[in-house]
């Protein structure tokens, strides 16, 4: 079954941004990073969102834009880190729901996020190894639940969307042999 959407789910600098911008190139279907929604709609960045209106809030809204954004067809979502990190996310979305879970370590995961200009709350503690460790560790399992698996480490952007749209069997439609 040819999926109506792709769901990316995995650790903050797993690539899911810019995975899902390269996918959705390729597929000719819009592009969607759910932090980007949350951030316009409430006018501020996430970072803002989670010192004066905290992380439950943020949560919530998070939730808000993703299940809005997991309506439309055509659409490849870059889901919050957290998002799904939440018991039965994954398993409660429709069939036709492609979801791909882009592995990163904990190390990797903090040496892209330090080339990123989107700052990362959660990793504002004086020791942001261990608290990535800890936080990878407690979601991982969760990222478990996604359809496909697919490594991000020493690969390129374009290896990886590759490695996905064969994965879910449309590989062909986007080099023409089709």
């Amino acid at each position: 079954m040819r999926p109506s959407r792709i769901l990316l789910v995995g650790f903050m600098g797993s690539g899911k941004s810019r995975v899902g911008a390269d996918l959705a190139s390729r597929l000719d279907w819009r592009f969607a990073d759910a932090d980007d929604v949350v951030e316009r709609e409430v006018g501020i960045t996430i970072a803002e969102i989670f010192s004066t209106l905290g992380e439950p809030r943020f949560r919530a809204l998070e939730d808000g834009a993703t299940r809005t954004l997991l309506m439309e067809d055509r659409v490849v979502i870059a889901s919050g880190g957290g998002w799904s990190a939440v018991p039965g996310r994954l398993r409660d979305l429709s069939a036709d729901t492609a979801t791909v879970w882009l592995r990163v370590s904990a190390e990797e995961a903090l040496r892209r996020a330090e080339n990123q200009p989107r700052s990362r709350p959660l990793l504002r503690v004086s020791d942001a190894l261990s608290a990535a460790r800890e936080l990878l560790q407690v979601r991982a399992p969760l990222y478990a639940e996604a359809h496909h698996e697919v490594d991000t480490e020493g690969f390129s952007v374009e290896d990886v969307s590759t490695r996905v749209l064969e994965l879910l069997g449309l590989y062909e439609s986007t080099t023409g042999t089709e």
